[in-house]
């Protein structure tokens, strides 16, 4: 059996997926060892610049991409939504675990949840998804941007800013729950696409390590990943666009949801669709192509010519 190195990024957050992923590969058999390969990407270096002005896909990965195709590395673990839709040549997300809380949550120097915050409130956040649907809701609210780890990012709460709105994913994975105020409705604010939903990546030639990983597939969670990735590939994005999606199951049907919106929040664009899990590829590039055609195409067209 072999010794797996799984690359991973060196935040707290990164580093507990890393080794959730690690020892559910050490319950598959007892001879089974694994060791992490702890990377610094790009995106954890620029701390001072917000996302979207640093641009570029795979601020996240590209590093880590590096270390699997050059063997340093035989899987690597990663926060889906921070994954490119396209992936080097020779490696593939193999798997997808069960999905963690999609929702995004808020702490708040209220106490309570964003409608307890004053007029004028600061909002931190570092995505602009999440800046265009809160502006069409609370327009009197400013978004500063606010990047590092999930304890930086709420240690400049009553400082620097009012609020500060993070993943409910990782939220729970690193057991903060009670240092949040409000787990936002997927109505108020349409996740990003796949948030919540790990990914691991491997190199398409090694038979041994995929046959493994494969064991390791949520088939839900699969399900719904290729939807929501569908309609971001189809729409060009990076995970610094104002672009969102949501898949949910009933069943055997699939239902997609999925917006952009300008990042002043002046147009807010969404659509849904329904159909078989199985078509779910199909629906998130119809649904793409529906928003496309609704105004969407200016609105992405003006924030790709200033990447």
């Amino acid at each position: 059996m072999p010794h797996i190195r799984i690359a991973t990024r060196r935040s707290p957050l990164a580093l507990w997926q890393a080794e959730y992923i690690a020892a559910e590969l050490e319950k598959m058999s007892p001879d089974i060892t694994t060791e992490l390969v702890k990377i610094v990407t790009r995106g954890d270096k620029i701390l001072d610049v917000p996302l979207a002005q640093v641009g570029g896909k795979g601020l996240f990965t590209k590093e880590i991409d590096e270390a699997l195709l050059d063997g340093r590395a035989d899987i690597a673990v990663h926060s889906m939504k921070d994954v490119p839709t396209m992936l080097p040549e020779g490696t593939s997300i193999r798997a997808h675990p069960k999905r963690e809380d999609p929702r995004d949550a808020v702490a708040t120097i209220t106490g309570g949840g964003l409608a307890t915050l004053p007029e004028g409130a600061t909002i931190g956040t570092s995505s602009l998804r999440r800046v265009a649907q809160l502006k069409a809701k609370y327009p009197s609210f400013n978004f500063v941007s606010v990047r590092g780890n999930i304890q930086t990012r709420l240690s400049k709460m009553g400082n620097e800013v009012d609020a500060v709105i993070l993943a409910a994913a990782g939220i729970r994975r690193m057991g903060m729950e009670d240092q949040m105020h409000e787990f936002i409705d997927t109505e108020t604010l349409l996740p990003a696409v796949a948030q919540g939903t790990l990914g691991i990546q491997t190199r398409d030639s090694d038979d041994a390590i995929n046959a493994l990983v494969d064991r390791l597939n949520d088939t839900d969670t699969v399900d719904r990943t290729r939807a929501e990735r569908a309609f971001l590939a189809r729409l060009e994005g990076g995970c610094q666009v104002p672009i969102a999606a949501f898949a949910t199951l009933d069943g055997e049907q699939l239902h997609l949801k999925g917006l952009v919106g300008s990042v002043d929040g002046t147009v807010v664009i969404r659509r849904e669709i329904s159909g078989p899990r199985g078509t779910g590829a199909a629906m998130g590039v119809a649904l793409a192509d529906e928003i496309l055609d609704a105004g969407a195409r200016p609105i992405l067209e003006a924030l790709y010519a200033g990447e």
